[in-house]
């Protein structure tokens, strides 16, 4: 069965420091009921960014085995280091949650339509194995593998020649990927298009969050859906027009202090605008040579939410956008996270 799940989060010194495990004992939470720990960790959120390898090596020999890490690059910005557990509850919080692991990919299947059936199948395998609808699955959270320049060798020498050559488009590809999986598991897409949307690279999910990174060589997934018992645990989203929007978060906001609620955490990815554009004035974050355009991304929307929500311990990673919050008080909120494209933009949906 799934799991009802609570959410707690705490700063970390380093991406080595586990001390949050003792704040999270001191809770009352046996490790033994970690379901997840997703973290933001020091480094560059780049293909070489080491930080989300460490964190990984420090973290998983001290959870369940079945547990899953999460991990982002890049605390840019006023951004703090910072891990989220998601834990078992006895009784029903109002959200539940279940995780599980694709098998491994071979280099030359990263971002290939195997990589979305894989997915596909491990996401089916973990919604029959817990009893989770399909109608209640929130959010689908997925960290993904890539290529690096070992593994693109390795693939050349196999005449099994990878998806790209591009370390950094190689991220992208396997987020498209991953994204599909879910979406042909969710019944969003039918698999005999999957082939086509690999190709068009413009096929969205509604529930997807893909990140990915060299610390891995499967995908962890991490399923979050609605409890249809009873529970005080909701969550709500919304989508940004562009990186200033701070009008779409201040909406929820209020519908949150209308609830007397409580934010238990935020989740976000952002992007610089492909166009170059912000309401029609230019930015010269994709043309930065210096910094990618990711980490000004990460910066910017960043320190917009810190601000709006009064917290620095926020999950802020590149790419699309979205907000994931939960509060403490109850609520009728139904989220919709959409992926679009290779480039990961995302429309949010809230419904009452």
């Amino acid at each position: 069965m799934a799991s009802h799940v609570n959410i707690l989060k705490y700063g970390v010194s380093s991406p080595a420091d586990t001390s949050p495990l003792k704040h999270l004992q001191a809770a009352g939470y046996d490790p033994s009921s970690i379901l997840a720990v997703i973290g933001k960790s020091e480094g560059n959120g780049c293909v070489n960014d080491f930080s989300r390898t460490l964190s990984t090596h420090v973290w998983e020999p001290l959870i369940p085995e079945s547990a899953v890490t999460i991990f982002s690059g890049g605390t840019e910005g006023v951004l703090s280091p910072h891990v989220t557990f998601i834990v078992r509850e006895q009784e029903a919080t109002g959200l539940q949650a279940a995780a599980g692991r694709t098998r491994t990919l071979e280099p030359h299947e990263i971002g290939t339509t195997e990589q979305a059936l894989q997915v596909a199948s491990s996401v089916r395998e973990i919604l029959d194995r817990t009893n989770i609808s399909r109608e209640n699955v929130h959010l689908v959270l997925i960290k993904c593998p890539l290529l690096t320049s070992e593994t693109i060798e390795i693939t050349k020498a196999a005449s099994k020649p990878p998806v790209t050559t591009d370390t950094y488009e190689s991220m992208a590809r396997s987020r498209y990927a991953s994204a599909l999986g879910i979406a042909v598991a969710l019944g969003e897409l039918q698999e005999n298009y999957l082939d086509e949307a690999m190709r068009d690279q413009t096929t969205w999910s509604t529930k997807a969050s893909c990140s990915s990174g060299a610390e891995l060589e499967d995908c962890h997934i991490l399923i979050l859906a609605s409890n249809p018992s009873s529970g005080n645990v909701r969550a709500v989203s919304t989508h940004m027009d562009d990186a200033i929007d701070a009008g779409s978060i201040l909406k929820i906001l209020d519908q949150v202090r209308n609830e007397q609620g409580h934010v238990l955490q935020v989740f976000a990815k952002a992007e610089a605008d492909p166009n170059n554009k912000i309401r029609g004035m230019r930015h010269t974050m994709n043309n930065d040579s210096d910094i990618h355009s990711t980490r000004h991304a990460r910066a910017a929307v960043g320190g917009l939410l810190a601000g709006l929500f009064g917290d620095t311990q926020l999950y802020v990673s590149g790419k699309y956008i979205c907000i994931y919050l939960n509060s403490i008080q109850t609520s009728a909120y139904r989220k919709n996270l959409i992926q679009e494209g290779q480039r990961d933009k995302a429309l949010l949906e809230v419904e009452a």
